[in-house]
């Protein structure tokens, strides 16, 4: 393992060694006011930038909490509000003093207005809407006024879902017609078998009423305190948009998704209505295995192999489902299905590590021009916080480029697009496989001063020409690379203006740990930001991204959805760059990236995916709609003849082949679903062009490098 970096986590659920705080333990009996301690508390002490909890702060806290609750303003009257204003400038005195009663008081409210939402929706649905009436429909919501009386608030629920099922009559008209279409009967008999009007709006109506019950069963799922969770969310956001509390099962969520495994069965599970149903078996795991479990199979009773009785889980929570169905590896659980058929059967599964196969990097070779290149994505940088020796982004990035070399690659194209980031260690033992050795990025703590993180090893995996690209959803650890690579100028980095912008780092804190004789059970854990990272050259990614050296434009070119366009963001800063040597290589860049711009320039498909980007704005910015069915449909027909401009996107196709490499051909002879899942990356590569765009910058590389060497040879 590259490095000992004293910042980083080993172990997800650890206390910081550098940070005296988190030896203090706190043992207040009542569970609601304990988490309020003890997360102000580490916030106060532990938070890259704490916030003094005054009247501002008690402010925002109220805003967001009651905008995240309710934020169709479909449940509280405006004499709800009228009373929890009281508070509005209360919240920071009552985190100062672990008093929940603001919370208290809108919860019960809530739980009370939801209960009489039930009542009106039912209501309003069991009634025609009529279609033919002259009504608009804004979906701006924070300018809604709150109701003053259940009259308006039956209005406003009216209007919301008239606004829903006009989206259902449409289509039901549609599929009508369509039926009609494809009869051949004669067209007196044709007509018969036409819904009428009122079926189908009715049928809308149904379809409508369907959609709001089984969100309202989601909603009734939810505990006391799964909506203290919220609140207490909208707290810490305000320190920053990556300051988050973890119930005890989005921290195991969480885990799952940093380490891209877990032990259990190998299934996802969704609750419809009041049951369990399996939505997806998981290639390679333990019930893809057993080959006895089948999607659409509905699991009626739980029991671990040390019971004589099942649990029955019809109508539990899925969330206590799931930790019923999950456990150790070696274990079995026997299930009792309602088979697709409608049979009954118990099926026993024995319990394993399951791998969750998206989450890890993926390889594949192209021959382009006589070349053959390889491409590597990578979703995430995964680790395994408990044993950094286990699978990590780093390792399985060194295995795919030995295999890759293997095969011949003369140059390598790494796909950061839409990855979130993740584990900062993997990152900087990523980077060393493409330098002998340096510094990698620069990390700041409040009050202490910056600490350069290292590649220490000499070795290089890749040497060779190297293509790194990225999107607007390339966050926090794609940034630290590709920064990495543009400063050293060891790669070119293609894609949007900028990258997200996420220049923060997080630690995840067992809030346990901090509990002296705890009985309130799993307080769950606090992920919050503790340090700021930088480039090698002092700048910072912190809302200003990573500039790309070839801007391509792509549907997100015109959206807000960066760093900067989050709520309560760390500000942007520079500090003083390190001393760093550039790569010393025969490639040029610059002529490489000139040429790229100009065929980017000049690219038709690139031209259409840029109007596209900025069409998709003009569509997401749209908050006025027309309930007035023709209306709607001259207006949705519009859109529709507009978007058939953009139809030739999807027909886009290079002619550049991509293949596994041998090791996965052997896995895909038992692995049917891997085979597919491949095949269709494979498909998808095919089609991108901007995958086709760093294929011909790797080839430009190539013929620079071979240019200067022969220079350089006639020289020497």
């Amino acid at each position: 393992m590259r490095g000992n970096y004293k910042f980083f986590l080993l172990a997800l659920l650890i206390a910081f060694a550098s940070c005296s705080f988190t030896s203090k333990t706190f043992d207040n009996p009542d569970k609601d006011k304990l988490l309020i301690q003890l997360i102000t508390y580490v916030l106060d002490q532990g938070h890259f930038n704490p916030q003094d909890l005054n009247d501002d702060f008690s402010a925002n806290v109220y805003e967001d909490y009651l905008n995240q609750i309710d934020p169709f303003k479909r449940y509280f009257y405006e004499s709800d509000i009228k009373e929890f204003e009281a508070y509005k400038d209360q919240i920071d005195d009552q985190l100062k003093s672990y008093d929940v009663t603001f919370f208290n008081i809108t919860h019960q409210r809530l739980l009370q207005r939801i209960e009489e939402s039930k009542k009106i929706y039912a209501d309003i649905l069991d009634h025609p809407f009529d279609f033919s009436v002259a009504e608009d429909y804004s979906t701006d919501y924070e300018e809604l006024m709150y109701v003053k009386n259940r009259r308006e608030m039956k209005e406003r629920w009216r209007q919301q879902l008239k606004f829903s099922t006009i989206a259902n009559y449409d289509d039901a008209i549609a599929k009508s017609e369509d039926n009609i279409e494809d009869n051949d009967l004669p067209e007196n008999e044709n007509k018969a078998t036409k819904k009428s009007i009122k079926a189908i709006e009715k049928e809308a109506r149904v379809a409508t009423k369907r959609s709001l019950d089984e969100l309202y069963d989601f909603i009734d799922d939810r505990q006391r305190k799964d909506w203290f969770a919220v609140y207490i969310n909208a707290i810490v956001e305000e320190f920053d948009p990556h300051t988050f509390y973890f119930a005890p099962e989005d921290k195991d969520r969480f885990d799952v998704a940093m380490s891209g495994n877990f032990e259990g069965i190998g299934a996802r599970l969704q609750k419809k209505m009041d049951e369990i149903i399996v939505n997806e078996i998981i290639s390679g795991g333990p019930a893809w295995r057993a080959n006895q479990l089948e999607v659409g199979d509905r699991i009626m009773k739980v029991r671990q192999e040390d019971e004589e009785k099942a649990v029955n889980i019809v109508g539990m929570r899925l969330d206590d489902a799931i930790k019923l169905i999950k456990g150790p590896k070696g274990t079995t659980v026997i299930l009792t299905l309602k088979k697709v058929d409608g049979t009954i059967e118990d099926i026993s599964i024995t319990r394993d590590i399951v791998e969750l196969e998206e989450t890890y990097a993926k390889s594949s070779t192209v021959e382009k021009d006589g070349k053959t290149f390889g491409i590597i994505n990578l979703p995430k940088f995964y680790i395994n916080f408990q044993d950094y020796n286990k699978r990590n982004a780093a390792s399985d990035i060194k295995q795919e480029i030995v295999r890759l070399k293997e095969q011949g690659m003369e140059g390598l194209v790494l796909d950061l697009r839409n990855n979130g980031g993740g584990s900062l260690q993997t990152v900087v033992d990523i980077v060393g496989l493409f330098i002998e050795e340096g510094p990698v990025v620069q990390v700041k703590t409040t009050g202490e001063p910056k600490e350069v993180l290292r590649d220490k090893d000499e070795s290089i995996i890749w040497d060779g020409p190297l293509v790194i690209m990225v999107n607007e959803l390339s966050a926090s650890a794609s940034e630290i690379l590709a920064a990495a690579m543009q400063d050293y100028k060891r790669a070119i980095v293609i894609g949007s203006k900028q990258t997200y912008g996420k220049g923060t780092v997080q630690n995840v804190l067992d809030l346990n740990r901090m509990v002296r004789n705890n009985t309130n059970g799993d307080m769950g854990a606090l992920k919050f930001t503790t340090q700021k990272f930088y480039r090698i050259n002092g700048g910072s990614t912190q809302l200003e991204g990573v500039k790309s050296d070839v801007v391509v434009p792509d549907r997100y070119s015109y959206i807000d959805i960066g760093e900067k366009d989050q709520e309560n963001p760390l500000p942007w800063d520079k500090i003083d760059a390190v001393d760093y040597d550039l790569w010393s290589n025969y490639f040029d860049y610059d002529t490489t990236i000139s040429k790229s711009k100009a065929r980017m320039a000049a690219n038709e498909q690139l031209k259409l995916i840029d109007a596209n980007a900025k069409w998709v704005k003009k569509i997401r910015d749209r908050e006025i709609y027309s309930l007035n069915y023709e209306d709607y449909k001259n207006e949705m027909e519009l859109n529709e003849e507009e978007a058939k401009r953009f139809e030739k996107l999807s027909e886009y196709k290079t002619n550049l082949t991509f293949n596994s490499l041998p090791y996965e051909l052997n896995l895909m002879e038992k692995d049917s679903v891997l085979k597919e899942k491949r095949q269709r990356w494979h498909e998808s590569l095919a089609k991108d062009v901007y995958v086709e765009e760093a294929l011909n910058v790797l080839n430009d590389l190539k013929m620079t490098y071979a240019i200067k060497n022969k220079v350089a040879d006639v020289k020497n």
